[in-house]
């Protein structure tokens, strides 16, 4: 019903080692977290009393919940842009579009074909999620009211990242326009609600994190509101699914292929062949240009090697920072973005939250841009041409990280930007500032440094892009999930130490079987199982107010270390995955 390239899709699937791993790896998470809440909480006070276990069991379940959909709704999005991304980089969309498939079956297809893994570890996680109601405090219609909006959200997300896929014809424009778009239907959601002051059950339809949020929790789920509110959010995401996948549809073999791939009237070879109306449009007529001592870096910089479009996405992300910039502003004016005075026990700024979503998105745009600078290359089959020449180790290490700093320099002046202007509003004090700033260029020379290791390790740009982003997820969102646990269960230390190293440690074997599984070394084996505990450190001092100087130099040490780890191997050895290991990767 759905096509030949589901059905091959859904065929395949089932014998990949990789498909159990990672719903299992997905589920054991979630139980690891599970029980992580408990024996913290348990270690504090015992759940003798039902009114203890149901209070237990309603806060893990809003925790899982959000958690959850982030997950799943970024797998799918960034999966699936990727998916149809991959397809055009290795010119396979075409000879698919050349056959008598209709566009319905090539768009659906994808985007099916796709949300198999996503889809599947959803319902694998059902079981889990209906164990809670036994403990009390969650009904069985709040589970299945928040699997509906999840599920609903994670169709969205997919049908967005598959025809911006269709749409774009670069891998780093796909993945981009995807999060942006997604990022900034949640801002205009929650701008109609400000604006036009809806009642409730519009406000569950129009935001995706409102009607999440409702339906799980237990005196929301009651409302006779709530419940029309989460069922038209969900009758709405699916409807605004079709009508996306309805245009993918009508464009697919209008989009495909580009003008960059059509075939062009044969140009004349030397300037003598010119008309008197034609002008040098090709390299062979024109006067050569001068390259720089490193191509590499001369192509980064001096050509549009990621495509033209890549000033929409600048623009996006501009829209997004003017956004934060005006929430931040607005904060300034009532006053509650400025620290209060006490510095143990305190909350945190308001300002906070929109400085940290600004930033973890442009962490993940940067990352994203350094993976598909490798991994164009490789689909492209440029990759191979290169390790035949004489371009050393180090010109093409350094020229890829300075050119995507470089073409990603919008990405990284605005957050930094964002710094100044709190600190010019005294929002922030020069020392902190400072700070900041010089941990955040840190920063980005790590993820930067992260996709450049990945793109090179891994085969499929694909795996090479999810394992990636799923570092920097992990460093941004995961330590942040396991801090909660710890901060909402107070207790003795003692008590929750043992759980915590679980969750690190086991964060960190992750960590490390991402980035040393084909080239192991001792020294990511140690940045590995440090970098988690150096990144919990910095934020537990960073809630305490404490210590700025420590948080900044614990963060240079340890991410400054893993640069080194992941930059001497490639300088040294410059060992990349070939294109003989491709179809066992590809099948396996």
């Amino acid at each position: 019903m759905l096509g030949p390239v589901f059905n091959r899709e859904a065929t395949v699937v089932p014998k990949r080692t990789k498909t159990y791993l990672s719903r299992g790896l997905y589920v054991l998470t979630l139980f690891g977290l599970l029980c992580t809440g408990y024996l913290v909480l348990d270690g504090s006070r015992s759940l003798a009393t039902v009114s203890d276990a149901a209070r237990f069991g309603g806060w893990m379940f809003l925790l899982l919940a959000p958690l959850q959909m982030l997950v799943l709704c970024s797998l799918a999005a960034v999966g699936s842009a990727v998916s149809v991304a991959q397809e055009k980089d290795r010119r396979t969309l075409i000879l698919l579009l050349m056959t008598r498939l209709s566009g319905f079956e090539v768009v659906v297809g994808k985007l099916t074909a796709t949300l198999l893994g996503p889809l599947a570890m959803l319902l694998a996680a059902l079981p889990l999620f209906l164990v809670l109601p036994l403990l009390g405090g969650v009904s069985p219609r709040q589970v299945f009211s928040v699997f509906a909006v999840t599920a609903a959200s994670v169709v969205l997300s997919g049908a967005i990242g598959t025809v911006v896929g269709l749409w774009r014809e670069k891998t780093f424009q796909a993945i981009a326009l995807t999060v942006l778009l997604l990022l900034i239907l949640v801002g205009v959601g929650e701008v109609l609600i400000a604006v036009f002051s809806l009642d409730e059950t519009m406000r569950l339809a129009v935001s995706p994190i409102r009607a999440l949020l409702a339906a799980a929790s237990p005196l929301a789920s009651l409302s006779p509101a709530t419940s029309r509110g989460v069922l038209l959010f969900t009758l709405l995401a699916l409807l605004a699914s079709a009508v996306i996948l309805f245009v993918g549809i009508a464009k697919v073999r209008v989009w495909n292929p580009s003008r960059e791939v059509r075939l062009k009237a044969p140009e004349p070879e030397t300037s003598d062949d010119l008309t008197p109306d034609q002008s040098p449009s090709s390299w062979k007529v024109r006067a050569p240009r001068p390259v720089w001592n490193n191509p590499i870096l001369w192509r980064e910089v001096r050509t549009w090697a990621y495509g033209r479009k890549v000033v929409v996405i600048r623009l996006a992300f501009a829209m997004l920072f003017l956004l934060g910039v005006a929430v931040i502003y607005g904060q300034i004016q009532d006053g509650s973005a400025f620290e209060p005075a006490a510095r143990i026990g305190r909350s945190l700024p308001a300002a906070t939250l929109p400085v940290a979503a600004i930033g973890v998105v442009s962490l993940v745009l940067v990352n994203a841009l350094a993976v598909n600078a490798i991994t164009g290359e490789r689909d492209g089959l440029a990759l191979d041409l290169l390790l035949v020449t004489d371009l050393r180790p180090s010109e093409f290490v350094f020229g890829k990280l300075l050119g995507v700093l470089y073409v990603g320099k919008e990405l990284i002046v605005l957050p930094i930007l964002l710094l100044v202007f709190l600190a010019i509003y005294d929002v922030m004090t020069v020392e902190n500032t400072v700070y900041a700033i010089l941990g955040a260029l840190i920063l980005y020379v790590f993820v930067t440094m992260l996709g450049i290791h990945s793109g090179l390790n891994h085969v499929a740009g694909r795996t090479a892009t999810l394992a990636s982003l799923g570092t920097v997820f992990f460093l941004c969102v995961g330590i942040a999930i396991c801090m909660t646990i710890m901060v909402s269960f107070r207790g003795a230390f003692q008590l929750q130490l043992a759980p915590f190293l679980v969750m690190i440690l086991g964060g960190g074997a992750a960590l490390f079987a991402s980035l040393g599984w084909r080239n192991p070394s001792s020294a990511i084996f140690l940045a590995s199982f440090t970098l988690p505990l150096i990144t919990f450190y910095a934020i537990t001092q960073f809630l305490l107010q404490t210590d700025h100087l420590f948080v900044f130099f614990s963060m240079a040490v340890g991410y400054g270390f893993t640069v080194a780890a992941l930059m001497i191997p490639a300088l040294s050895e410059f060992d990349v995955s070939l294109e003989r290991d491709r179809s066992a990767e590809g099948e396996g």
